[in-house]
């Protein structure tokens, strides 16, 4: 496809010139990015930048045999670092004549700036562009090479086309161009092998695997495409075996092949303070640059930014961050087990120890885990307050290694925070007995007194007080997580033991600092869920509404979506108690739609959504579907016992009974006394109830009402006329039911939050109500929702 072009062929169709390197016949085409390269040449610069083997050339070649440049094409394969001024010029000046441009010999044999002008002139005279491609462009910055492409660049008034690549950022004034839209870049990202192209890449070796497969090796390498082609060779070997899927499992840095590739071509080309840098942070996931200075000091550290600028295997993740590409960061890791074994777990501690005073403890947790220290993640968490992560309460889990391995219990000095975490644990894999044990454990270390820490000689009495303040800090976070778990473990199966619980953590909160609680929603979300759930079964009907509706708040916050199905699960039956049939429905219905999670075992929630679904037919006048609903509540309480829904569940048995009976002795007054009288429920209870069985039995005596009619929502209640609600009040109104908050409303109507408030101060004024539960209540009373 090679043809040396006529000079000055102006107007003409150009082809790649005979400078241009032939198209190897194992290149992939790529036409999505060689589209791309096609229209970046039409600007003046354009950048590709990537690692060793990341395809650059490749890209460049294709590009240049498939698609017409705008000009002339003058390929100069550099020399990378090793460049030189008096071989650099001749080059390019060669390589342009070669692509058919005139270079008269008086430029081409200068030197030095004096070039650098001559051959702009010359350029300039030119009415069609110019296209220069240079291949491994490495000069140091501020060089005579960097400073004459530069200056060329500029004084060429467009005609020069230039594309240069290289394995770090060119030191051609890269900002000036972006900011002038004068730039294309392609990096390492872009030049990623997709799926489709790794495909390809295997076909070529004869390699034939599942789309699955494709996916895991495009994963694992990142798209390197030196990376998949190792794999590639590997395979192909293994083809006749059947063992390619299995190879792509392994796959990773530390193959032999790779390694030696990385080794030689990168690790080895680097200064000895990089070559540390790189090695001591390949133990983080991703790292900035004080991070770096935390692990490495800040001798080697300062030169993080060196690092960044020099090396095209690390991917800028935004503020700062940095990851490293995932088949160099193996090869690192394995580098540094095999030179510096004893350097392994000290860099995880220190990193770790960085990471929690930061804020980000699933990654400190990780690191810990790392160096096989689960005692002292331990208490990183408990000291954190993290311990509802573990136990999978919030959209911040932590990293599954916890789930492995776990303290011993026995042996002296045991300090209480490793057998919390195992009792976390326990709880996790549903191990009930070793959770009890663990909680018994860390309850009598807890009784023990504090003998960790200097006791003190009395001459520093304000050390001494810091020691014991920062003793009862401890102590009081380690009874928020003993609590916290029983909470979890008891709330199923021992409500008034984790109501327990519940005021337990509520007492310990004020002795924690200034809303460290608040940082942590799902342990107010799970403590407020225990207290209505006991409330309910207490009786106490307004102050579980209180502490449910709180709860959900909470819960959603924290991003636990069965927990906030829980509390809708409660709310529902809480007014399914008071007699609020079409409250209970509309809230028991919001409860199972997405992106509320399904009901994965028979748990106590669920026999109290068949509960309230069972009052809200027999208030339809449907007693046999109240009696299907009962029979799977039966179901559930058989595995999750529950004295208040069993005796509920009675309760609307009784009645659908008398429903069935019907006539005046199966409804009337002396069958719902028997009920009344026979149900073991609070007095508050059994005072809401009553009405509401009395609307139902009464219906029934009188003929019932109509199979499919609208549920009542109040017992025997009236609405009574009100002030009319404007369209946008009842949009308000209505996200208002479905437990959103003041914000979440005006995100949702796209609305500002103020203007959210007046619309709710509208609704409460024509309604008369003062509170959000008590609007929503009155609406549904009105039959306004």
């Amino acid at each position: 496809m090679s043809q040396r072009l006529c000079p000055d062929s102006e107007g003409a169709d150009h082809e790649a010139s005979r400078t241009t390197p032939a198209l190897p016949a194992w290149i992939v085409a790529r036409p999505r990015l060689t589209d791309r390269l096609a229209r970046a040449v039409r600007g003046r610069l354009t950048v590709v930048v990537g690692p060793v083997g990341a395809g650059k050339t490749a890209l460049a070649l294709e590009w240049a045999h498939t698609r017409r440049p705008p000009g002339p094409l003058a390929w100069v394969t550099c020399d990378g670092r090793a460049e030189q001024p008096a071989v650099f010029w001749p080059r390019v000046t060669s390589a342009l004549r070669d692509a058919g441009v005139l270079v008269p010999d008086a430029v081409a044999t200068g030197e030095g700036p004096l070039l650098v002008a001559a051959l702009a002139a010359e350029l300039n005279r030119r009415t069609e562009p110019v296209v220069l491609l240079l291949d491994d462009f490495q000069p140091a910055p501020n060089s005579p090479i960097a400073d004459g492409v530069s200056s060329l660049l500029r004084h060429t008034s467009g005609v020069l086309r230039l594309v240069v690549l290289a394995r770090r950022d060119p030191p051609l004034h890269l900002r000036r161009d972006r900011l002038a839209s004068d730039l294309t870049e392609l990096r390492t990202a872009d030049l990623a092998f997709d799926e489709r192209e790794t495909a390809a890449l295997l076909a070529q070796h004869g390699i034939d695997v599942p789309k699955q497969t494709v996916s895991v090796l495009c994963r694992r390498t990142d798209g390197w495409a030196a990376g998949i082609r190792l794999a590639a060779m590997s395979m192909e070997k293994l083809e006749r075996h059947g063992e390619p899927e299995r190879f792509v499992d392994r796959f990773a840095g530390d193959d032999e092949a790779v390694a030696s590739y990385l080794v030689e071509e990168v690790l080895d080309l680097q200064p000895a303070a990089m070559r540390r840098l790189l090695l001591t942070t390949s133990v983080l996931d991703r790292v900035n640059a004080e991070l770096a200075g935390a692990l490495c000091g800040d001798d080697i550290g300062g030169h993080f930014a060196d690092l960044v600028r020099e090396n095209s295997f690390l991917h800028p993740l935004g503020h700062g961050w940095y990851r490293c590409h995932q088949m160099f960061a193996d090869v690192l890791r394995m580098c540094l087990r095999h030179e510096t074994p004893g350097l392994v777990v000290p860099l995880h501690r220190r990193a770790a120890a960085w990471l929690g005073a930061h804020g980000r403890l699933a990654e400190a947790v990780g690191h810990l885990l790392a160096a096989d220290d689960r005692d002292l993640a331990a208490e990183l968490i408990v000291r954190h307050l993290a311990i509802g992560q573990v136990l999978g309460l919030s959209r911040s889990p932590l990293p599954d290694g916890l789930t492995r391995g776990g303290p011993q219990e026995e042996g002296s000095g045991v300090r209480p925070e490793p057998v919390l975490l195992a009792a976390a644990v326990a709880r996790v894999r549903g191990d009930d007995q070793a959770c009890g044990r663990h909680l018994a454990l860390a309850q009598r270390l807890l009784a023990e007194p504090p003998h960790d820490g200097p006791e003190g000689d009395g001459d520093d009495p304000d050390g001494q007080g810091q020691d014991d303040r920062d003793r009862a800090d401890r102590r009081a976070r380690c009874r928020l997580a003993h609590a916290v778990i029983r909470m979890e473990r008891l709330r199923a199966g021992a409500p008034e033991q984790a109501y327990a619980a519940a005021l337990e953590v509520e007492e310990i909160g004020p002795l924690l600092p200034h809303a460290a609680l608040a940082q942590h929603p799902e342990i107010p979300a799970l403590t407020l869920a225990v207290r209505g759930a006991y409330e309910i079964r207490a009786g106490h009907l307004k102050a579980a509404e209180t502490s449910l509706t709180g709860a959900l708040k909470a819960a959603g916050a924290a991003g636990n979506g069965a927990l906030r199905r829980d509390c809708l699960v409660e709310l529902a039956l809480l007014e399914a108690v008071r007699g609020r049939f079409r409250a209970a429905d509309e809230l028991a219905a919001h409860a199972t739609q997405p992106p509320l999670p399904s009901w994965c075992a028979a748990e106590r929630s669920q026999a109290a959504l068949h509960l309230v679904r069972a009052w809200v037919e027999l208030a339809r006048g449907e007693p046999g579907r109240a009696r299907h609903e009962l029979a799977r509540a039966d179901a559930v309480l058989r595995t999750s016992p529950d004295v208040f829904l069993a005796e509920l569940r009675a309760l609307a048995g009784g009645v659908a009974a008398a429903v069935e009976r019907g006539g005046p002795f199966g409804c009337g007054p002396k069958a719902l006394d028997g009920l009344v009288r026979a149900a073991r429920l609070p007095v508050t209870v059994l005072r809401t109830l009553t009405p509401a069985c009395a609307f139902v039995l009464d219906a029934a005596a009188r003929g019932g009402r109509a199979p499919g009619a609208a549920v009542p929502d109040r017992a025997g209640g009236r609405p009574a006329r009100t002030e009319q609600l404007s369209p946008r009040e009842r949009d308000v109104l209505n996200r208002l039911a479905q437990m959103m908050t003041t914000e979440e409303i005006a995100a949702e109507l796209y609305l500002s939050v103020n203007t959210v408030k007046t619309h709710l101060k509208s609704v409460y004024r024509k309604l008369a109500v003062t509170r959000r539960s008590a609007a929503v209540r009155r609406a549904r009373e009105l039959q306004i929702l």
